[in-house]
């Protein structure tokens, strides 16, 4: 519980200090480019995106109106045309791709944790579970607190015989891709009866909508777990689960086990960057962190918008990144960012 008080401080600290930093060297192209620009997708990196629209509102003129309606939602409005950028946790598939009405433009921003939160009085942060566990409670093969197998990894917690609440995501989403995937990769039986992707056909379980839903179902729900971007969890002042990774390892969502999991996708990002950082290997590294994108298309028909979401993205990626930490974000390896510098350029 004091680990779990110290990361609310260092959360709330953040918020409360961020427009006090030090001013965001901005490009005079940005300035002759100001513009009202539009986007739409992932609630799992809301937080800081939230916090980057309204820092660089304030340095370069530009306004950012965001709809933090989902992943899907977001891929669906870029293909629509009704934003200039969308925002997925869940890259774009070949398939995907060939479905746009042209190419489209990965730029990873920050990385971040998916953790599982729950509400079980008596009970803090830092619940073990392992993959196995959290599939066969998510398969509905798991249904009370006080079942032997999370007992076996929790020696000495009081974990009442409450029936479980399963909450999930009822939105097409980047977080449930991430999450999936790591089931899938985690439990064979997972991967053999559900599967991973942005919407799967869930067991068992409540619905809710974006991050701040099944946060919310999760805080007002007694016995319940839900998976949430590490930031959700903190907000609500809902204990998260230690996770054991492929080596063995019960590891605490943080800025350091993410990033610990991505510095090891840097060289596979220089083929693709769409990447996956599940089950990721290092002791330190937290089996359930993912990258986050936003997509644009790489021809832009509106030249002045074009270059001003291009200059908000360089933005993003430099100077955007010190305010990561504070909001629980990992941000990028410099490797990444030198890849993402690449991509930038090959938006026309």
């Amino acid at each position: 519980m004091k680990m779990m008080k110290q990361t609310k401080s260092s959360f709330k600290s953040a918020l409360c200090a961020g427009a006090l930093l030090g001013s965001v060297v901005v490009a005079p192209a940005a300035r002759a480019t100001a513009a009202t620009l539009t986007g739409a997708g992932a609630t799992f990196p809301y937080p800081i995106y939230s916090k980057w629209f309204d820092v660089y509102q304030k340095t370069a003129g530009v306004s950012i109106n965001y709809q933090s309606i989902g992943s899907g939602g977001g891929i669906q409005q870029l293909k629509n045309g009704t934003v200039d950028f969308g925002a997925s946790d869940a890259p774009l598939s070949n398939g995907d791709m060939q479905t746009m009405p042209g190419p489209v433009v990965h730029i990873p921003t920050v990385a971040g944790a998916v953790v599982l939160s729950y509400k079980l009085p008596g009970v803090g942060t830092g619940l073990k579970l392992t993959g196995d566990v959290i599939a066969g409670i998510y398969l509905g093969q798991i249904t009370r607190w006080n079942d032997p197998r999370i007992a076996g990894l929790n020696p000495g917690a009081r974990l009442p015989a409450r029936a479980i609440a399963v909450a999930h995501r009822s939105d097409g989403s980047g977080t449930t891709n991430i999450f999936t995937n790591y089931l899938k990769s985690a439990s064979p039986a997972w991967a053999k009866q559900v599967g991973a992707g942005k919407s799967v056909n869930w067991p068992v379980g409540i619905g809710g909508k974006g991050n701040e839903g099944v946060a919310a179902v999760v805080q007002q729900t007694p016995g319940a777990i839900g998976y949430v971007e590490l930031a959700y969890a903190v907000q609500n002042h809902l204990p998260y689960a230690f996770v054991k990774n492929r080596a063995g390892a019960f590891v605490q969502p943080s800025v350091a086990s993410v990033t610990t999991a991505a510095v090891g996708a840097s060289k596979a990002m220089q083929r693709d960057v769409r990447v996956s950082i599940v089950n990721a290997p290092g002791a330190k590294a937290y089996p359930i962190s993912g990258f986050t994108y936003i997509l644009v298309y790489q021809h832009q028909r509106d030249a002045a918008k074009g270059k001003a979401v291009v200059n908000f993205l360089r933005w993003a990626i430099h100077g955007g990144q010190q305010y990561a930490p504070g909001l629980l974000y990992a941000p990028l390896p410099r490797s990444v960012v030198t890849i993402a510098e690449a991509k930038l350029r090959s938006i026309h």
